[in-house]
């Protein structure tokens, strides 16, 4: 969608009253609610909410940026019908890719919701680490993908997609769990457990370490594995942490399975991005990705 994320997450609190709720449902953390929030009460100059200890309720500006809210989210999904119904595609066949951590989290409900709404258009889907879909598009095998990570590829267009953040997670029976912060300098003594090499969230989450001067040599790597799952699991039964992104772990977050620490300092942000190949556009395509951008986005 074209809108400010931010918008997005002022009117998922004011819908919510929660902004722990809110977080849960954008799949952010709560103090990054917060930076999004404060940073629209800077730009208007005013108190969106107003804090009564453990609750929160609109203030008039609160109030007046929700109804204009309201509009502005049903003006861009008007646009995003119509555009598509001049572009309107009967039949074909596309072929999609996706990382991991889509293939697993993202796109499964939206491959359904969009099977039943264009019946007509046949699709194959294949996954694998960012390095191996993008081979794929490259290779002409994908005529549309979705990945993580922040490689470019001069034969691919990059747009952007939708935003993830990534955590540091935990049993939430370890020791590690009953604190709610550590400094960047206290993860060397941490063992990790990863993710294989090529895999675009390893490629983010170095590059995020080393912003707060970690080197990822100095980690103490337990094990790599190569899906979320079998990380999640391994969790399970162990004392070690893993950066994993806040799509993956809603469930067991809810369920108190996994806990989250927060790295002081260490903020992990990342766009999963549509790629394709430089000038191999098609109508299908460009249904498939507007279809993303609504059901992911309105859900």
């Amino acid at each position: 969608m074209i809108f400010d994320f931010r918008l997005k997450v002022f009117y998922t609190v004011a819908q919510k009253l929660s902004f722990t709720k809110a977080a849960q449902e954008l799949f952010i953390t709560q103090p990054a609610v917060t930076k999004h929030i404060k940073e629209l009460e800077e730009q208007f100059g005013t108190a969106l909410f107003t804090r009564n200890g453990n609750s929160i309720s609109l203030t008039t500006a609160g109030n007046v940026l929700v109804k204009h809210a309201e509009q502005i989210f049903k003006i861009y999904a008007s646009m995003e019908n119509e555009i598509g119904e001049l572009q309107h595609v009967a039949g074909g066949t596309i072929h999609i890719g996706a990382s991991t951590t889509l293939a697993e989290y993202v796109l499964p409900k939206i491959l359904a919701l969009f099977k039943t709404t264009h019946p007509a258009i046949q699709f194959t889907f294949v996954s694998g680490n960012s390095e191996f879909i993008e081979s794929q598009v490259i290779a002409g095998k994908v005529d549309l993908a979705i990945v993580e990570g922040a490689s470019h590829h001069p034969q691919l267009m990059y747009e952007p997609f939708v935003k993830d953040e990534i955590v540091m997670v935990v049993n939430s029976n370890s020791k590690l769990a009953q604190k709610w912060e550590v400094k960047p300098a206290q993860l060397t003594a941490v063992p990790f457990v990863l993710r294989e090499a090529g895999s675009g969230t390893l490629d983010v989450i170095y590059k995020a370490l080393d912003k707060v001067d970690i080197n990822p040599k100095d980690l103490n790597i337990e094990i790599r594995l190569g899906s979320t799952e079998s990380i999640k699991q391994y969790l399970a039964h162990t004392e070690s942490a893993a950066f994993l992104s806040l799509l993956s772990i809603t469930k067991e977050l809810q369920r108190k399975e996994l806990s989250v620490v927060d790295v002081k300092g260490l903020a992990i942000y990342r766009t999963f991005q549509f790629i394709q190949l430089q000038g191999n556009t098609s109508r299908i395509s460009d249904l498939f990705k507007r279809f993303c951008l609504m059901h992911y986005n309105f859900k």
